[in-house]
């Protein structure tokens, strides 16, 4: 649908909070392809990883992203890697959604990932492991985006009203 939303950026950046209040705000669908995974296995996102291993994950979760870009209607949030393969992108670029990029600092990251056991790509050193990701998925985030949106010290409220101002 055109007037659908998706979200995405890096752990951190608030793609679950951001998205849930701009449903809200413009009356419609939420979801979150991670929420999906997890209601779908029955276990966390890092006990998949663990489990599974991350091949497994994220061939999962290509299937939940093509699944919930056929039927798109609302807001949809996008896992961190999601955007990451060719496949991914064809589809999101495919999508006719507008597409928000929600860029964080790792200044910002930090404290809301609190880089805990909860995030299986962090593990060993979480800083540095959030900069690589980033250095790798931030050229990504940024082609695949219809718009990029600054979160560093802005409320949700303050960000949702941008990206409503951006997408009208």
């Amino acid at each position: 649908m055109a007037n659908s939303i998706i979200l995405i950026g890096p752990p951190g950046s608030g793609k679950s909070t951001i998205g849930k209040a701009l449903a809200r705000k413009l009356n419609t669908s939420f979801t979150d392809t991670d929420a999906l995974i997890e209601a779908r296995t029955g276990t966390s996102i890092s006990q998949i990883f663990i489990d599974q291993g991350e091949p497994w994950f994220r061939e999962l979760e290509q299937e939940v992203l093509q699944e919930q870009i056929a039927k798109i209607d609302g807001v949809l949030s996008l896992g961190g890697g999601a955007p990451l393969s060719d496949p991914a992108q064809t589809l999101l670029r495919k999508s006719g959604a507008t597409i928000v990029y929600l860029d964080v600092s790792l200044a910002t990251a930090a404290p809301r990932v609190g880089f805990n056991r909860d995030r299986p790509l962090l593990l060993n050193n979480p800083r540095g492991a959030w900069q690589a990701l980033m250095d790798k998925r931030r050229p990504i985030y940024e082609v695949l985006a219809t718009h990029i949106v600054k979160v560093d010290e802005r409320a949700p409220k303050e960000i949702v009203e941008e990206i409503v101002s951006l997408t009208q």
